[in-house]
């Protein structure tokens, strides 16, 4: 058994057993070179991804998968999990089928699977994580029966790059003619032999298996006309849902304390515009955010993400705000979640049916910037009280059973 084959072997075997205990949470393998980060929901593969070429991976394997769809993500508010959140949208909005989705979410795992299998001295970290299931997230997900015979069959696959002696070189890197060399003399692999094209790249434009790639290759290597180099990864679908610039940050008077700066704000409100608002308000005080435009459809988003308050429009054309705030305070995640609801209607009578539903305050339409941060910061408060005292109770049962 080769290195690269036994570090596939122990993913295998956490795999398995992680899954038997319908964990949840990040399995997290790799070095300092490249590290892939596993994700779990209740003992099933929800999805992998890993840091080096992400969006190359992800554009390949989309277009070879599902030609006719065209993702949105601009109306995505978060870039956590941003493949799965894109193919989570692919389904409510019927471009994408189930089916659809699941395989894409194979075969990026194999990919990432085989990159990994190139580091023998990669390292396995598991970070459990406290999420509820949802029959919604569920579907879209592998059971270890669905990922096993992937991994065994990545593991031949990497047995075969290892046999080929091409060591621990990883088709992340792309290769390079020498200069003088005439490219069309090497067929179709010629054209892609410019340094802008992975040998994962390549496999797709060639229709071949990079294991394929990866022995054509190696007599090129051996003569040394060929060279491989790293390269960057393409822009970033979320680029713009990276940390503010400095034009966008708060200034010193409105900086947040660490804890409440790392608070998670869901929005939920079917308006991209409105959304786009209550982002930029937030953001701009230092907050996290996760928008969701469709309520009922998002609620494996809201579980996943677990955020410290939601701001709720109370009109939608597909929910009733009051609907979803019933539910939400059913579900035993957001019992004591702050609930904001907004609404353009303030009236006594809607105040007083949203308060019997379960919300915790109120916010007007179109959302101004200082109430919005005022209700926000009233409410963190109250949840670090919350908190605290929870903490203080510990410490005295403590005390007291010593």
């Amino acid at each position: 058994m080769t290195a690269a084959g036994n570090t596939l072997n122990l993913i295998a075997d956490q795999l398995n057993q992680l899954c038997q205990t319908r964990a949840t949470g990040e399995l997290v393998v790799g070095n300092s070179q490249y590290q892939g980060h596993i994700h779990l929901l209740s003992g099933r593969l929800l999805h992998a991804t890993a840091g080096i070429h992400s969006t190359r991976r992800w554009n390949r394997i989309t277009q070879r998968l599902a030609p006719q769809w065209t993702p949105n993500p601009q109306e995505l508010m978060s870039p956590q999990m941003w493949e799965y959140q894109l193919l989570y949208q692919g389904i409510t909005t019927k471009q994408l089928t189930v089916m659809q989705a699941k395989a894409i979410i194979r075969a990026i795992a194999q990919e990432v699977f085989f990159d990994l299998g190139c580091y023998a001295d990669a390292t396995i970290e598991w970070h459990e994580t406290q999420k509820n299931a949802t029959e919604i997230a569920l579907s879209l997900s592998l059971s270890y029966l669905e990922v096993e015979p992937d991994l065994n069959r990545v593991t031949q696959l990497q047995q075969q790059w290892q046999g080929a002696g091409l060591g621990n070189l990883s088709p992340t890197l792309a290769p390079v003619l020498k200069a003088g060399i005439d490219a069309s003399a090497l067929g179709g692999l010629g054209q892609y032999l410019n340094g802008q094209f992975t040998m994962w790249d390549i496999s797709v434009h060639l229709g071949k298996s990079v294991n394929s790639v990866a022995n054509a290759l190696i007599p090129l290597l051996k003569k040394r006309i060929v060279q491989l180099k790293k390269i960057a990864d393409l822009p970033h679908p979320l680029a713009n849902l990276v940390e503010p610039t400095d034009a966008d940050a708060p200034t010193s008077g409105s900086l947040r304390s660490p804890e409440k700066r790392d608070a998670l704000i869901a929005c939920i409100d079917d308006s991209p515009v409105i959304l786009q608002t209550l982002r930029k308000i937030l953001e701009g005080a230092g907050y996290r955010t996760i928008g969701i435009s469709e309520p009922m459809r998002g609620v494996a988003k809201l579980i996943e993400s677990q955020p410290d308050i939601i701001i709720l429009d109370l009109v939608m054309p597909n929910a009733s705000g009051y609907t979803v705030c019933k539910f939400l305070r059913q579900t035993s995640v957001f019992e004591k979640t702050p609930i904001i609801v907004l609404t353009s209607r303030d009236t006594l009578i809607d105040r007083n049916r949203a308060k019997l539903v379960g919300a915790s305050d109120f916010l007007g339409k179109p959302p101004d910037p200082e109430k919005t941060i005022a209700l926000i910061e009233k409410y963190l408060d109250e949840v670090a009280e919350q908190g605290n005292e929870i903490e203080n109770a510990t410490l005295k049962v403590s005390s007291s059973a010593r």
